[in-house]
């Protein structure tokens, strides 16, 4: 009977082993294949880029608007001379 018990509690324990071995394996592969990232993640990191991407693609016009500014700002200072 002790015997039989042992038995049943180390079939029970692998078989748990095997489990949570297999969840680990899973995650690993999944987040492997996601680059750990959840697909809300994704998308809200997309969404960043195209902001950060759409800023740096205006640096240039905003730069060619202050230099206007100045211009404009440097003319009038010299005509109230």
């Amino acid at each position: 009977m002790k015997i039989l018990f042992i038995a049943i509690i180390t079939v029970g324990v692998s078989i748990l082993a095997l489990v949570i071995l297999g969840i680990i394996i899973i995650s690993i592969i999944r987040a492997a294949k996601t680059g750990g990232l959840s697909k809300n993640e994704k998308d809200i990191r997309a969404e960043e880029t195209r902001m950060i991407q759409d800023i740096y693609n205006a640096l240039p016009k905003m730069e060619e608007r202050v230099e206007a500014l100045e211009t404009i700002l440097i003319e009038r200072g010299h005509q109230n001379r």
